[in-house]
């Protein structure tokens, strides 16, 4: 593979925006968990020392500044049925903004972006449970409309870690380190799951209101007093339906400006072991394995993120150089997001695209 240094482009709103200590050490509490609590805001506030009264403030300006994205509940895609994984499609190198479009408009696909590889455009997708096309169906439409070359389908076939959470106090040096013992797989099967469940799920995906009592207007909504929202939302926790509540941040505004997908050759016998200690790593968000093919020999993706390249290379060295077997790995950089959204649950939109594409 070619040694390829990203363009990082300039965009409007997306130089990154000088934050105190107080704002990291804010942003930190925010995408840590934030609290599933009549008043969650107070309750940050009381773990932070000040008043409910400034932490509300803030979050408002982030929020206005494109710092932070939303905050939201994270509910997990494949525990609802979902089929979904990662894409990498060969597209025209030197138009690929009409392949991103047609790709973006599938409203299943969360994240799309430019990366520097043969294999250029890397995308998510998920398709609802009584999909007619599925996954499979779907992407031969988005092949045939994109004009793609080729297309390497990556589902996960184990889940090391997923928690997007950036350490906004913290420098290289704890991002690069490994955090307590290696963890262990979690759990991606189906879960059970009923009418009210889906309700919920309607009622609070998406932006939650910034205001002292923001599970309020959910519970209205579903005609249920606040606390019974919150022991249910606790209890879709406990089932795996809910990964946590919390903010999302806008990386490039907040200072991380750089993400690199690590992907590593490992010994077949050795997977199982060193996935999990992978994915111990702070700077790691994202860790899978995923099939290989005779072009592809990586099986173990690691997605770092930084405030530049150096500090994600810095990451993925330390992780080479702990498990001290890996002579092949390759890192993929983004050098454009052409989307990045929350997948949005139970709704009309799946089958209308698949009536107009189909």
């Amino acid at each position: 593979m070619a040694a390829v240094t990203p363009k990082i482009r300039s965009r409007k709103d997306g130089a990154a925006v000088p934050l105190d200590e107080f704002d990291k050490r804010l942003l930190d509490q925010l995408q840590g968990s934030f609290p599933i609590a009549a008043r969650p805001y107070a309750e940050v506030a009381t773990a932070l020392g000040v008043p409910e009264e400034r932490v509300l403030a803030r979050v408002a300006e982030l929020v206005q500044q494109r710092i932070i994205r939303q905050v939201t509940p994270i509910y997990d895609t494949r525990a609802f049925g979902y089929g979904s994984m990662l894409v990498a499609a060969k597209v025209d190198a030197e138009h690929p903004w009409r392949p991103a479009k047609v790709i973006n408009e599938h409203p299943g696909v969360s994240h799309n972006y430019l990366r520097n590889h043969e294999f250029n455009m890397w995308f998510t997708i998920a398709v609802e449970p009584d999909s007619q096309l599925g996954l499979d169906g779907t992407l031969e439409v988005l092949q045939r409309e994109t004009g793609a070359e080729s297309i390497r389908q990556l589902p996960t076939l184990k889940l090391f870690k997923i928690r997007m959470d950036l350490e906004m106090s913290g420098g290289t040096e704890s991002l690069a380190r490994q955090v307590g013992v290696a963890v262990e797989p979690m759990e991606t099967e189906i879960q059970p799951y009923d009418e009210l469940d889906k309700a919920v799920v309607r009622a609070t995906q998406g932006d939650l209101p910034i205001v002292s009592e923001p599970y309020e207007k959910a519970a209205a909504e579903l005609g249920m007093p606040v606390p019974r929202l919150l022991e249910h939302l606790e209890g879709m926790v406990e089932r795996k339906l809910l990964r946590r509540v919390a903010a999302i941040l806008f990386h490039r505004r907040a200072g991380f400006s750089a993400n690199g997908m690590g992907v590593w050759k490992v010994p077949e016998d050795r997977i199982a072991e060193l996935g999990p200690r992978m994915a111990a790593f702070r700077g790691i968000s994202h860790c899978y394995q995923r099939p290989t093919y005779e072009d592809w020999p990586y099986q173990i993706f690691t997605m770092a993120h930084g405030r530049s390249k150096e500090e994600c290379d810095a990451i993925l060295d330390a992780i080479a150089e702990e498990m001290g077997c890996i002579e092949d790995r390759a890192t993929l950089y983004s050098s454009t997001e052409f989307k990045k959204v929350r997948l949005l649950y139970f709704t009309e939109d799946f089958k209308k695209w698949e009536q107009a594409h189909s």
